[in-house]
């Protein structure tokens, strides 16, 4: 039997998002990727690779040279040989290699995350008292705040109000992207504890990794690696290292979908998958996983929910996104 060959085709996208997204790390205003067209004979499946270097991703140039240097045919051994210092592109190929062995099913396999099941993002600072109502009124009972914006002073201020003001039922998760100092984050994990916030996510930087682990056994409120184990290989060594936390896990840029599969199954860890904001292509390669990884609804909820940062990416199929999205990158 002869190796397995597939017609390649990418197309570069770049989409602004309704409203800049702020976190520590800065002011994220667009969302650039690759979409990737795999096709054998009638069979045609879509990946994506969404890059996000400040978690340590290649970047979106590195990216594009792999997919020019591929050619217009490559074979499934070449895609097993990406190496690990291209995450996004390992994801994206392997996640269209998986959509054509599901030859005859419709592009839309794997139905749409319930709200219930997601956690809805928030704006950073004030805005988020006046938003999370559309989430609520949506379905969503997982709200994440962002902190680590402005001083800590206005956002415990601005937290103790959206606490309050969201349902009993509401569970909340703060998330600083590693921007608070050693200080502030005993203060948060303080208030934190006296009000049951479901997790603080990444509060310090990832060099800071003895910190975090003695405030995980000085608080009752867990804490979540985010940008510490933007890798497989630092899940690994986070493990080994006896982390009992939550790790937050964005597959878009961790590498090997199948790789990361195997891990969770072998240490069954307490594990958020989050998204980095791709189109509907590299979303319902998620959902897939997700499918994998949890036999019922997760038990913790997705970091999915996004209202209010994209327009209609979610209203689409993968087919129809790359037909509206031109040879250029523009979009129809």
């Amino acid at each position: 039997m002869g190796e397995t060959h597939y017609l390649l085709e990418f197309r570069p996208y770049c989409r602004p998002f309704l409203q800049p997204l702020r976190t520590h790390h800065g002011l994220w205003e667009q969302r650039q990727g690759v979409l990737l067209r795999l096709s054998a004979g009638d069979r045609v499946s879509y990946g994506e690779i969404a890059p996000l270097p400040e978690f340590g991703s290649e970047t979106l140039a590195a990216a594009l040279a792999f997919c020019r240097g591929l050619g217009a045919t490559v074979s499934e051994a070449q895609l097993k040989l990406i190496p690990a210092v291209l995450p996004a592109c390992q994801f994206a190929f392997e996640t269209a290699v998986w959509g054509l062995r599901n030859q005859g099913q419709p592009p839309n396999l794997i139905p749409a995350l319930p709200p219930a099941h997601a956690c809805a993002l928030l704006p950073s600072g004030e805005a988020a008292l006046q938003r999370w109502q559309d989430s609520w009124a949506a379905g969503h009972r997982n709200f994440k705040w962002k902190i680590g914006v402005h001083t800590p002073t206005q956002e415990l201020t601005w937290g103790k109000e959206l606490r309050s003001q969201l349902p009993p039922s509401a569970k909340l998760r703060l998330d600083a992207n590693g921007g608070l100092s050693l200080a502030a984050t005993h203060t948060w994990l303080t208030w934190c504890d006296q009000v049951e916030i479901e997790f603080l996510e990444q509060p310090l930087p990832t060099t800071d990794s003895d910190p975090l682990h003695q405030l995980s056994q000085q608080y009752r409120t867990p804490i979540a690696l985010d940008e510490s184990v933007s890798s497989l290989a630092d899940l690994q060594q986070w493990r080994q290292r006896g982390w009992a936390g939550v790790f937050v896990v964005k597959p878009a840029i961790a590498g090997s979908p199948a790789a990361l599969v195997d891990w969770y199954q072998h240490h069954q860890p307490r594990l958020v998958l989050s998204t980095v904001f791709e189109t509907p292509v590299g979303r319902q390669a998620i959902r897939q996983l997700a499918a994998v990884l949890y036999s019922d609804q997760p038990p913790l909820a997705l970091g999915w929910g996004s209202p209010g940062f994209q327009d209609d990416w979610d209203q689409l199929r993968p087919d129809q996104v790359w037909q509206r999205l031109g040879p250029e990158g523009t979009w129809g």
